[in-house]
């Protein structure tokens, strides 16, 4: 799904969708099969040591499940239920734009922004912009992923730990069924900032397969 090409846009993808989904209208329908995307689209980091992985729905499914289990004394300061909105929405973009890894150099990471914020975008006015606001509108939607993108609360610390945190887990699962070495990936838990999210990903640490 993604291209080197600077003037990619959302319609760079959606131009090649067998069924793409109907815009302005009424109904979130459409917006429901535009993310049906994220169930087929693959997690690229572990395509390098012949593993296809997990989705990118799975990969925020698991994220979700666990800022609903964050530590009482992280509990007690956030809005948890906010927590797991952003964990669902904050890799939505990828349903157009892919899983752009770090390895991906030719693609920049302003690139990389540039190409999400256009796809949310899309999502949440030409998609959403017409339906009307339940619990969650494209507005809000629009809200929660730019509060994650920017990364100034609390929340949206919490949530970018625990992305990290869910890789992790993934990691050494894989190396556990694909008797692989996955060392490469352990870097991610040194950029984790909150002590109680450190704690459980040295114990993820501490359950790496150890080598002879």
């Amino acid at each position: 799904m993604t291209s080197d090409n600077s003037t990619w846009t959302p319609e760079t993808v959606l131009s090649t969708l067998p069924h793409r989904p109907e815009e302005n209208s009424t109904s979130p329908v459409p917006f429901f099969h535009l993310i049906e995307q994220l169930k087929t689209t693959k997690r690229e980091g572990w395509r390098r040591f012949g593993i296809n992985g997990e989705s990118i729905s799975d990969h925020m499914y698991r994220m979700s499940i666990m800022t609903m289990m964050a530590p009482p004394s992280l509990a007690t300061k956030i809005n948890i239920p906010h927590c797991t909105k952003m964990a669902l929405i904050h890799d939505m973009a990828e349903a157009l734009v892919g899983d752009i890894t770090p390895v991906d150099y030719h693609i920049t990471k302003a690139e990389k922004a540039r190409r999400e914020a256009s796809v949310m975008d899309y999502i949440t006015t030409t998609l959403l912009g017409k339906v009307p606001g339940g619990m969650l509108s494209g507005g809000e939607i629009k809200k929660v992923f730019e509060e994650y993108e920017k990364d100034e609360t609390l929340e949206a610390h919490f949530v970018h730990d625990i992305d990290k945190m869910e890789l992790l887990l993934q990691m050494v699962e894989y190396e556990r069924s694909n008797d692989v070495d996955l060392t490469e990936f352990t870097h991610v838990a040194s950029r984790i900032r909150l002590p109680e999210i450190q704690a459980w990903a040295a114990e993820v640490i501490q359950e790496r397969p150890k080598k002879a």
